[in-house]
């Protein structure tokens, strides 16, 4: 395979209908030469249609995908549309699994599934150097925080990148695909091993100020903030931003988040919406104790041209696959810049979807731009064919 070739496939379809959707995407692709398709899809469709064109497909190509709050790709920020991502046999290595039940989350279950998928790529693929993990959660199952300690435990040195399902803006129930079926309450782990080099990446445009609060009443389980200073937390958030609290809004929310800062780095945590007694509830969880900083945006479109610039130098053209959090397609719609952010994504060839938060090796975030860029091979590169391998996959229920 030439560098200058495209290496990995894209397909997407704006079809109303789930059925149609489904062969034009299916009809953009091979999947038979696919080790794995990744599948974003809008809100709107029809879940049984989508598994029934994709029951045959399943037997061969290994697929994963989720339910979104927004899609990216050819043409940037989408609504309503399927977006898929396919990697070739020839050039990846994939095994999949999927960790039922999050509500009842045992580390050992998740860690277990990471030795296993681990070990089954590195065997057959022993000489090809580069490895990397994808998590798909369900993105109200609050269960993101534990749940990457317990993966990236057991992926060692191996990057860990993910994005939480969602419901546009429901808050309703998001789904995530394994083999083609759909379930909630799930999390769905592919780990990758290929000879193509491979960049796990995450940024944000925030920059942290030095107006502090300090969370007094937590419940980190549920997300929920009670008290800020000692004092009801919206209201005093509201304060702290100069603004009156019953003009708190999501597009507020995306413009004035917080971040927790460690050293010279900052971790987003970003607020979801105010309950009816002015408890914030966060997309992540929040510890009693914790000292906040409110964060202020830089130039949106500015800095998300300088970091996709970043990943390809030299004229470089990675194929980016991104998980890029809701509250910064909110804020591009909010300051009327979303169709220039659309041109950049568009140009930089990202394809993706918008989260409910974002998981980066350690850590489960939000607001953040966090992803894997794909470049292509070497023209040196030894390439296995369709018939070298076989595709694997997993599921890891309650008893496993």
């Amino acid at each position: 395979m030439q560098a200058s070739e495209p290496f990995i496939a894209h397909a997407q379809s704006a079809a109303p209908d789930s059925a149609e959707a489904m062969r034009e995407i299916l009809a953009q692709i091979a999947p038979e030469d696919l080790a794995l398709i990744v599948l974003f899809v809008g809100e709107g469709h029809d879940l049984a249609k989508i598994e029934a064109a994709l029951l045959p497909v399943a037997r061969a190509t290994q697929i994963i995908g989720c339910t979104t709050a927004g899609e990216i790709g050819k043409g940037g920020y989408l609504e309503g549309q399927i977006v898929a991502l396919g990697l070739p046999r020839s050039l990846f290595r994939v095994a999949t699994g999927r960790l039922a039940d999050l509500s009842s989350f045992e580390p050992e279950r998740a860690r277990d599934l990471a030795f296993n998928l681990r070990a089954e790529v590195t065997f057959s693929t022993a000489d090809w150097a580069n490895e990397v993990a994808f998590l798909l959660t369900d993105g109200l199952s609050l269960m993101e925080d534990q749940l990457v300690w317990a993966l990236s435990e057991a992926l060692g040195q191996s990057p860990l990148v993910g994005g939480s399902a969602g419901d546009g803006l429901n808050f309703g129930k998001t789904f995530v695909m394994h083999q083609g079926r759909f379930t909630s309450d799930s999390a769905v782990l592919a780990v990758l091993r290929t000879p193509c080099r491979v960049t796990a990446f995450r940024f944000d445009h925030l920059e942290p100020t030095d107006k502090r609060m300090v969370v007094t009443d937590a419940d980190p389980g549920q997300r929920l903030v009670r008290a800020i200073n000692g004092m009801p937390a919206g209201p005093e958030y509201a304060r702290v931003l100069g603004k009156d609290p019953e003009q708190l809004s999501p597009f507020t929310f995306a413009a004035n988040p917080v971040v927790s800062k460690i050293g010279d780095a900052h971790h987003v945590l970003a607020i979801q919406r105010v309950e009816p007694d002015g408890t914030l509830r966060f997309f992540s969880a929040i510890e009693t104790g914790l000292v906040l900083r409110l964060a202020q945006s830089t130039d949106l479109e500015a800095h998300l041209e300088r970091e996709l610039s970043r990943l390809a130098p030299n004229g470089e053209k990675p194929a980016i696959l991104a998980c890029d959090c809701i509250l910064r397609r909110l804020e591009a719609e909010h300051s009327q810049t979303r169709h220039r952010i659309s041109a950049v994504l568009d140009r930089y060839g990202v394809t993706g979807f918008n989260t409910y938060g974002e998981q980066f090796n350690l850590v489960h975030v939000n607001q953040t731009f966090t992803g894997l860029a794909f470049y292509p091979p070497d023209e040196d590169t030894d390439a296995l064919t369709a018939t070298d391998f076989v595709t694997s996959h997993t599921d890891a229920v309650a008893d496993a």
